[in-house]
């Protein structure tokens, strides 16, 4: 079973040689790996040039926004199963690609997601904050929560079938995407219990209220596209149980 790991970078040179090197390590054998760059001008290329052993295709250009370069990512994916790794994350240990591959051998699984580690980008041993997605499920979509999507794999044929992000939205697109594939099509899915990727704090939904204002609105917006109802109150209790997270 091949599996299509995609990245987008846009002068991600500061973090993007750790997000190579869990790549590098990884178990697994039958991996794709395909990196979109934005033109990057911060020695971006150059790490992809000297990491192209690892790296089966990659494209440098100016893009319209992130979820632009994700859609140019899996239009390159031919694997079995696709998942994204972010220029700033990196695999948790050398076998979650061996344990995601394993649990699509079961034919009835669409998809596969499981928990995210949050770290200080200073000192990566760090925790800041663990997402777990061990007690979501597709009614905690009106509530704002999603399964964490860094660690979300999905068979390619679905991206075929339904389609892949909204390039209207600025933030929340993988929200509006988790929606329909979970919810409105109601994909089988699988949780594994483990600590999947590590994402350093600070990314574009999470640097300040006036992102997280636009994530929150666009929130609102994905549920309203897909039939769900909910309100800003909804939406915003969900600080509440980050609170807790933080503890």
């Amino acid at each position: 079973m091949k599996i299509s790991i995609l990245t987008v970078t846009f002068n991600s040179a500061a973090t993007l040689q750790s997000t190579f090197d869990s790549i590098r390590t990884q178990h697994y054998s039958d991996i794709e790996y395909i990196v979109v760059d934005g033109n990057s001008t911060d020695g971006t290329r150059h790490l992809i040039q000297t990491n192209e052993n690892i790296i089966d295709k990659s494209i440098s250009e100016p893009d319209k926004g992130i979820y632009d370069a994700m859609n140019k990512a899996i239009k390159l994916a031919t694997g079995d199963v696709v998942g994204i790794l972010n220029s700033d994350d990196f695999y948790a240990d050398e076998m979650i690609l061996s344990k995601v591959a394993e649990a699509f051998e079961n034919d009835s699984v669409d998809a596969v997601f499981g928990d995210l580690e949050f770290v200080d980008p200073n000192n990566l041993s760090k925790v800041v904050r663990t997402y777990s997605s061990a007690h979501w499920n597709p009614k905690k979509f009106a509530w704002g929560f999603m399964p964490a999507h860094p660690t979300f794999f999905v068979r390619r044929k679905y991206y075929e079938k339904f389609g892949s992000f909204k390039t209207d939205y600025k933030i929340a697109a993988d929200y509006e995407l988790l929606i329909r594939f979970l919810l409105v099509h109601q994909l089988k899915y699988k949780y594994l219990p483990l600590k999947m990727v590590v994402m350093r704090k600070g990314g574009v939904s999470s640097s300040g209220w006036k992102s997280n204002f636009i994530l929150n609105n666009e929130i609102m917006r994905a549920c309203r596209d897909n039939g769900i109802y909910t309100n800003s109150l909804m939406v915003y209790s969900k600080y509440f149980r980050k609170l807790f997270e933080l503890f």
